[in-house]
């Protein structure tokens, strides 16, 4: 059976990679459609950790980031559901593909048997621990509250790691684009909210499968934990959440519309950064490392200076089975901030500045507080 799942999938990715659409950021005429996905509802109430309910607070925060995409212009924002009503898995795909939508973002809350807490931004692709299996087989089995789910699935099962090997196929052209969304979701909520990180992650979720655009699922926190349940439930919570999100759907968006007007090449050289470094006072945090995130991918690229927009520089790790691509390497926060401008001209808008001690990724605004206090 999952050998004839595969073979499908084959053909049929194999298909999409030459039937690409045409995106909003392409064809100004066309609006940019984000389609908002609140997890669960209706008699799939999600995880219910400490009583609270997952289907209504990712209702509400999908509300709240679905009201500030809207002021924007030529954006047309389409809701999964707005109400508290089920909506099976396939559907909520069908939704987005039948609105040949730009972006899927579906908003989720997690749990866990332990005091795990923690943010974390899933795109698609095949587990690379178990611990995201375990992530995408809970989101998965509400297909189990469907009827006739055999029929409508064809044979997938949530529960089967041999199920999610074709799955990333049709999503394989969007992969770049998912992950830079989930980067900048990471990123906000991480830094502007203070939450613990839990990266940006790669798992087999069927709702991410079966749309074909870029798309992210957002697993914002865990209900399980006390203090991190309650801020999700609390209307500041929700508030926050929101627009940490929002923000990074207009950047994205913003990034793209960069790309496509062709404003990237650079309009400051290299040697004017070394210039302006030179006469930039310093401002030196001991035993922190600050570099530029360029860009985090599934590909592994050779960091040379043809890859990567003529940058030299250019470093790359490997972190929760993604490769993330840095630029500069530097103590002086000012320096990175330059450094920072510079690879934003060269055609990097969406890059931003994290800081390492001893070898291992910190929260940027700790860091910067720490000195200020």
């Amino acid at each position: 059976m999952y050998t004839k799942l595969f073979a499908s999938l084959l053909v049929i990715g194999t298909f999409l990679l030459f039937s690409l659409k045409t995106t909003a950021a392409e064809n100004p005429t066309k609006p940019f459609v984000v389609v908002l996905d609140a997890g669960h509802g209706g008699h799939d109430h999600g995880n219910k950790g400490n009583g609270y309910k997952e289907s209504e607070i990712s209702l509400n925060i999908v509300l709240k980031v679905g009201a500030e995409l809207e002021k924007l212009p030529n954006v047309k924002v389409i809701y999964t559901r707005k109400t508290d009503v089920f909506i099976e898995l396939r559907e909520r795909a069908a939704i987005a593909n039948r609105a040949d939508a730009d972006l899927f973002v579906s908003v989720h809350c997690n749990a866990h048997h332990s005091n795990a807490y923690g943010a974390e931004t899933f795109v698609l692709g095949l587990h690379k621990s178990q611990a995201n299996f375990e992530v995408a087989k809970k989101e998965n089995e509400v297909i189990y509250l469907e009827d006739n789910y055999q029929e409508k699935y064809g044979g997938f099962d949530p529960n089967a790691p041999e199920s999610l090997i074709g799955m990333v196929l049709m999503q394989e052209e969007y992969l770049d684009q998912s992950i830079l969304l989930a980067s900048l979701v990471q990123n906000n909520v991480i830094n502007n909210l203070k939450r613990k990180d839990r990266s940006v992650k790669q798992a087999g979720f069927w709702v991410l499968h079966n749309t074909y655009m870029p798309s992210v699922l957002i697993e914002t926190g865990f209900l399980t934990n006390k203090t991190e349940g309650a801020y999700l439930n609390s209307a500041k919570g929700q508030t926050e959440m929101a627009r940490e999100i929002g923000n990074a759907i207009k950047s994205y968006i913003s990034s793209l519309s960069i790309s496509t007007e062709k404003i990237r090449d650079p309009q400051i050289e290299q040697i004017q950064v070394e210039k302006t470094i030179e006469t930039t006072k310093e401002d030196i945090y001991e035993n922190v490392t600050f570099k530029v995130q360029l860009a985090a991918s599934g590909k592994k690229l050779d960091p040379k200076p043809q890859n990567f927009k003529g940058l030299n520089d250019v470093t790359r790790e490997k972190e929760d089975g993604l490769f993330k691509y840095y630029y500069g390497e530097t103590s002086d926060y000012n320096k990175i901030q330059v450094m920072k401008t510079f690879v934003q001209q060269k055609g990097y808008p969406s890059a931003y500045i994290v800081a390492f001690k001893k070898g291992r990724k910190v929260n940027l605004p700790e860091v910067l507080k720490s000195k200020a206090n």
